[in-house]
């Protein structure tokens, strides 16, 4: 089933590489105006993001579309919006940002969709608590710093497709249940109600990465998604089945600023789900919905510029890194416990975090050792190429705040000349016991991340990029929504462990 292939730009504006693609965005309220006339959009859609970092969104009409609208906003009830206003405070401002908008490709009316930026209409200044705003407030503070001007992002986001989804939970009961044609589960299956019979062909488990078509039942899919993230101005580099079983999938966007990049990933999100859901089938971001195969991370690679400098080059420095680069890894090792917080902030996340298994949890620097978590990659000797990976976060983070935290985290670490340590270059899995211990790692769980946060935010404070409204709301609410709504309820599990008690 293809997707709709109209391009989306207009004469005025700023440019945008994406592949084939020469998307031009507009830069001003009369360019967003000039684009509705030039595509015949009917329809105006609002979208932000809410603090736990999910797109909400309202729609208007031509009529409401006028230079005003980008300059004074427009009104919403900030008390429906999680982690937002009290009942009492609840009116709130979005002034959408000219710069972000595109014809929407999943919606039939033609539509124009523009991220917006959240206003108190109280202080007639941004709002504190909106993620897109602390983004931006972490790319100024970078600046302020005078160590560069760019910090620039490119995340690896995995998510799974799947066919269909069942779960609940009750006083009494609790289940899920994935349905996946390519689930190696399903080789013994009788698939005539599916449509025919079983045609195997189904990755093994942590056998999916790289088999073709038709282990790899996704691909146009995938390829779908790539031609309308490049359609909107998000270029895609490559997409690829993952490791696990029962449709893994990566697509990776060419790196971008933290804000701009921050921005793509809302959009890659969107268009993974909705091309999902024209299929027939059903796209998640949460990190580990499977047992006993790979979960999904979201490695996040991070360099800083001066200009057209790479500061994280060094052509005699180990793995081609500069001080500087080691002391930002030293900044994001130093403070990994509480950056969690943000870049695998939910309960799910640490079912992928444990010891001992796929994922990198080990607090070490290294180079092409993917068992640490930070790792400079060595597919390239270019100056260009050389940036850090940082491999715990996972894509459920809110992009705003993660990408802001860990470039926070980074800079803490350059202006306090933080050691790394010494490269481990070694299978951290398999070091002997003794050795293995005096490596640090990540929290065991969410709960766990949140207390490192509450006791090491002052990095994240600096230049006011965090508040410390933002770091309580987000405390209070992860750990009364999250934290204690799964420790209220039993796990199936359990039953077979302790019912014969």
């Amino acid at each position: 089933m293809a997707s709709k292939k109209e391009k989306s730009g207009s004469s005025v504006g700023v440019s945008v590489e994406a592949g084939s693609y020469r998307v031009t965005r507009p830069d001003s309220a009369d360019a967003v105006i000039d684009l509705i006339r030039q595509h015949e959009v009917q329809i105006v859609d609002l979208k932000f993001t809410d603090l736990p970092g999910l797109w909400q969104h309202f729609s208007i009409t031509l009529p409401e579309v006028h230079d005003g609208l980008f300059e004074a906003g427009i009104g919403f009830d900030g008390s429906s919006i999680r982690g937002f206003q009290e009942i009492h405070e609840s009116d709130m401002l979005l002034r959408p940002d000219p710069s972000t908008a595109f014809v929407d490709p999943m919606c039939d009316t033609p539509t124009l969709s523009v991220i917006c930026d959240v206003v108190d209409p109280v202080l007639r200044q941004p709002y504190s608590r909106d993620p897109r705003y602390i983004a931006k407030k972490a790319e100024n503070y970078l600046r302020q710093t005078g160590i560069a001007t760019t910090c620039y992002f490119g995340p690896e986001l995995e998510f799974f497709i799947f066919d269909s989804i069942r779960f609940g939970q009750d006083q009494h009961s609790g289940y899920y249940y994935v349905e996946s044609a390519e689930g190696d589960w399903t080789t013994g299956r009788d698939e005539g109600a599916y449509g025919g019979g079983n045609l195997g062909y189904k990755p093994r488990y942590k056998e999916g990465y790289f088999p073709t078509p038709p282990h790899d039942t996704l691909q146009d899919i995938r390829s779908d998604i790539a031609l309308t993230l490049q359609q909107v101005g998000v270029q895609v580099e490559v997409h690829h089945h993952e490791v696990a079983t029962a449709g893994q999938n990566e697509i990776d966007m060419r790196f971008a600023t933290l804000t701009r990049m921050a921005d793509n990933v809302m959009i890659y999100k969107y268009i993974c789900k909705n091309m999902a859901r024209r299929y027939g089938k059903v796209a998640t971001f949460m990190p580990k919905p499977l047992f006993a195969d790979n979960a999904s991370g979201m490695h996040c690679h991070q360099s800083l510029w001066r200009d057209n400098e790479n500061l994280f080059y060094d052509a005699q420095g180990w793995a081609l890194t500069s001080e500087l680069c080691r002391w930002y890894i030293g900044g994001l090792l130093q403070h990994a416990p509480a950056l969690m917080a943000f870049c695998a902030p939910t309960t799910n996340s640490y079912k992928r975090l444990v010891p001992g298994y796929e994922a990198p949890v080990n607090l070490a620097m290294s180079q092409r050792n993917r068992s640490a978590a930070a790792r400079i990659p060595m597919y390239s000797d270019s100056p260009n190429a050389r940036r850090v990976e940082f491999r715990c976060p996972d894509p459920s983070a809110n992009a705003y705040l993660a990408f802001a935290a860990m470039m926070m985290a980074g800079l803490d670490g350059i202006e306090n000349k933080m050691d790394p340590g010494e490269p481990l270059d070694r299978n951290i899995y398999d070091l002997p016991p003794e050795e293995a211990r005096k490596v640090r790692q990540v929290p065991g769980s969410l709960d766990a991340s949140l207390a490192a946060l509450e006791m090491d935010h002052a990095f994240l404070r600096k230049g006011d990029v965090f508040t410390d409204d933002l770091i309580d709301t987000w405390l209070a609410y992860k750990r009364a929504r999250e934290v204690d709504s799964i420790r209220l309820r039993p796990h199936p599990w359990e039953f077979y462990l302790y019912f014969d008690v």
